[in-house]
């Protein structure tokens, strides 16, 4: 087969989605480093001190700008938990879902930062556009917290299928007021439903408290032309069919440290694409350890519908000299998924 035309980033990353041909992997970086800790050592590294923002920070390594708008059902007005992962109703304050909703669902879009967007992703080659959203089971969680939320499904039901009934219609919504400026590429349900251990849910659940919401958002994500990724933590082998079934089109990050391996996704979900998946403790292991991770990767990404990156934020451990060897790695593998894409 014949190398095909270079491709802007908006372009490979639908090719290698859908499994068509591609010219290389993209070279990016799904989520943001530690900014107060790796961007800080970087600084005293090599760094330019004057990059501190994410986009320039990836234009400085060569990586394509994934520009990413992370919409809340929860206004910044909305009380907060008192501690990480506490609850924000029913709790000492003697705050209820009544009491908050005057706060949620009224995140405004900002239309403006996302025309700034569409018009740099005519202009340049190295842009793709994407937007982010609270799930079906993150935001009862955020509500509820962590331990009330778990419990929720038996001691709430009524409860958690009005606020991911109120929270489907204001996804649709909000989708619809984004694409009256342009089509995102893609976008992300955060889940985080997942650890090492598999799902913090059974199935029965999933069909029973999330599976109906999806298949309402989920065909109006699709209708618009918006690929369609969950974002889940942890060991998501187990909860992948059910994804599946919900009409969802790819799953990220696939923590290899939960245990999860690309090879075993492909097999059991052929048709879903996947994002991350690149150790990120091998990256101040030194080259010989990362050219074997690019390998261990290389042969599931020739196929298409996945797109190795940093199966998480870059850790602190990593030195600026460290990072700009796995761009260098990077580079090449991506280079040669593609070449390796066009001669099957």
């Amino acid at each position: 087969m014949n190398a095909i035309t270079t491709m802007n980033a908006s372009q490979r990353f639908h090719a290698i989605m859908e499994g068509r041909p591609f010219d290389r992997l993209p070279l990016v970086e799904w989520a943001a480093w530690w900014q107060d800790q790796t961007v800080v050592n970087w600084h005293q590294q090599g760094l330019p001190k004057d990059l501190t923002d994410r986009y320039d920070i990836c234009e400085h390594f060569g990586l394509e700008l994934w520009y990413q708008d992370w919409l809340r059902p929860r206004h910044w007005e909305c009380p907060g938990a008192l501690y990480h992962g506490g609850p924000i109703i029913n709790d000492e304050r003697g705050y209820n879902y009544e009491n908050i909703h005057q706060h949620l669902f009224n995140w405004p879009v900002d239309k403006q930062k996302w025309a700034q967007w569409a018009e740099k992703r005519e202009q340049r080659d190295d842009v793709l556009l994407w937007f982010s959203l609270d799930g079906f089971f993150w935001f009862p969680r955020t509500i509820f917290g962590i331990e009330n939320h778990l419990l929720a499904f038996y001691d709430e039901p009524e409860l958690m299928h009005r606020m991911n009934d109120e929270l489907a219609n204001w996804m649709i919504s909000t989708i619809d007021t984004i694409c009256e400026v342009c089509t995102p590429d893609f976008m992300t349900f955060a889940e985080d439903m997942s650890y090492n251990n598999g799902p913090m849910l059974s199935e029965d659940m999933f069909n029973e408290f999330m599976l109906p919401y999806y298949q309402r958002v989920v065909p109006h994500l699709k209708k618009k032309g918006i690929k369609v990724i969950v974002d889940s933590d942890g060991d998501i082998t187990e909860a992948l069919p059910w994804f599946e079934a919900a009409g969802v089109e790819g799953i990220l990050p696939l923590e290899r440290q939960a245990g999860v391996d690309i090879d075993a996704l492909q097999s059991i979900s052929p048709d879903m694409c996947f994002v991350g998946h690149f150790d990120k403790l091998t990256m101040d292991k030194g080259e010989e350890r990362m050219r074997q991770e690019f390998e261990r990767l290389l042969p599931a990404a020739s196929k298409g519908r996945f797109i190795p990156s940093c199966d998480h934020q870059t850790p602190p451990a990593v030195s600026y000299d460290d990072y700009k060897l796995y761009m260098e790695l990077f580079t090449e593998y991506a280079h040669k998924a593609g070449a390796l894409m066009n001669t099957t």
